[in-house]
């Protein structure tokens, strides 16, 4: 099947070649990330077959007129001689994108052609949240192993796996790296689009749990701060979980060394023949 054929799977009338533009993107690998997260190889093939017929939008902005593109097809590229920075093979998900020619996008696709608009993030839903230490599901168990530290010569890492959903991939300003901003959006439940009670004994106990761990790891990174961990630690005591997460974040941005994640980008952007 040719890629016209493959594009027009999704379109309501027969388009022509001299109406479509086309470009390859590298949607996501399997290399550690800014927030110390990364995608299993299991993650990668599930996203391969869920990213199929996806939107790609900005600045993951769920408005309509925010679609710009749309994957007609993926594939995993493996880079043996490429290793991730625990030491894996690189393995990458490709997507092949199309978007219609009109006036209205033309220097937008002049943008890409020129390499400006090239940066992208993507949308999906993991079920499992799992530490590279012990294996522990941190969505289902307590775990005390921190992302970011060594323990022994193994890094420690969140890995993302059981994509259940991919929802979109996004053009973004600025790349996965340390103090960039964020370019990966996750949502780590099905139902996250759902209110939750958080009045149930069931939820309450969960955010405990969580507020409790989150603590611990905080109070943790505090205790390296030399003369000011006591007012750090202090301080923490009184973080609600919300406040942790976002002190944990600075903590471990000043703390460790630069492990500035995959800059996933739009690669080998080409208009086909």
């Amino acid at each position: 099947m040719t890629n016209l054929e493959k594009i027009n799977q999704f379109t309501r009338r027969e388009l022509q070649e001299e109406e479509v533009y086309q470009f390859d993107v590298i949607l996501c690998n399997n290399e550690i990330d800014r927030d110390l997260e990364r995608f299993s190889d299991q993650a990668l093939q599930q996203m391969q077959k869920l990213f199929i017929g996806k939107t790609g939008i900005f600045d993951h902005n769920p408005r309509s007129n925010n679609q710009t593109a749309r994957i007609f097809d993926t594939e995993l590229v493996r880079s043996p001689d490429q290793k991730t920075k625990d030491g894996r093979p690189l393995i990458s998900l490709k997507a092949n994108a199309y978007m219609i020619r009109t006036d209205s996008n033309s220097d937008f696709i002049r943008e890409i052609d020129a390499g400006i608009k090239k940066e992208v993030s993507v949308s999906c839903c993991a079920g499992k949240q799992i530490c590279s230490v012990c294996g522990a599901d941190r969505r289902e168990s307590v775990c005390t192993h921190i992302p970011g530290n060594y323990y022994g010569e193994k890094l420690c890492c969140v890995i993302l796996d059981d994509i259940r959903d991919a929802y979109e991939w996004s053009f973004v300003a600025v790349p996965a790296q340390v103090g960039a901003g964020v370019t990966k959006y996750f949502r780590s439940q099905e139902n996250s689009d759902q209110n939750l009670n958080q009045d149930s004994p069931e939820v309450s106990q969960l955010l405990s749990e969580i507020e409790t761990q989150m603590r611990s790891e905080v109070l943790q990174l505090c205790g390296r701060q030399g003369a000011v961990s006591k007012a750090l630690q202090t301080a923490a005591e009184r973080m609600d979980l919300r406040e942790l997460l976002q002190f944990k974040k600075s903590l471990l941005e000043e703390q460790k060394p630069d492990l500035s994640g995959v800059e996933i980008q739009l690669a080998g952007f080409r208009q086909r023949s």
